[in-house]
């Protein structure tokens, strides 16, 4: 089957299960309220500067969703990358509330702060990024905005280090494949290049 894009209109349906795994950014803003979501269109972008890049859609109702609001009014936001056991109240907390409405609250999602001039990370997640807004970009006829930020720290668990000198780490990553979830726990090595 060829499929043309152009007069396909369920694009993401189609996108979503062939690019895969697609790693979850858990996304923490503060405005005057603490904001998580997460996010599956994104990926690492460039190592310098150090950046990533996040898709973030729009409400059903059509305005821009929390995360994107608080990133263009305050330029930062928390990068959590969850583990496993942190999978049902990741899923949960994708649904969509009031912007007064903290799911951290509502879903009793623990905090804490690392760093005061950015917002909150999730307890547990083995890896956050603390980052500041870069550029939003705009695709013409999209929906959604991709928005680059560029990493300013890092926190890594101790306990997930396996080579301090070489800064080597793992974790019990997931991922979204499809319309679901992954483990990511088994390595393979990569062959040697004669």
């Amino acid at each position: 089957m060829l499929i043309d894009f152009d007069e396909n209109t369920d694009a993401y349906r189609l996108m979503r299960q062939a690019v895969i795994p697609r790693p979850i950014a858990w996304i923490v803003t503060e405005d005057h309220v603490v904001n998580i979501a997460p996010f599956s269109y994104f990926m690492a972008l460039t190592s310098t500067p150090a950046t990533m890049i996040v898709s973030i859609g729009h409400k059903r109702n059509g305005e821009p969703k929390d995360t994107l609001k608080n990133i263009r009014k305050t330029k930062k936001c928390t990068i959590c990358i969850p583990q496993d056991n942190q999978l049902e109240m990741m899923h949960f907390s994708s649904k969509e509330l009031d912007e007064e409405t903290s799911e951290a609250t509502l879903f009793d999602i623990p905090l804490e702060k690392k760093f005061q001039n950015y917002p909150s990370m999730i307890q547990g997640a083995p890896v956050a990024f603390f980052c500041e807004l870069y550029q939003e970009l705009d695709i013409k006829g999209s929906a959604h905005k991709p928005l680059i930020v560029e990493i300013k720290h890092m926190y890594l668990e101790d306990a997930y280090i396996t080579n301090k000198e070489k800064m080597h780490f793992e974790f019990p990553a997931i991922a979204r494949i499809g319309g679901d979830y992954a483990h990511l726990g088994v390595t393979i090595k990569a062959p040697i290049i004669p």
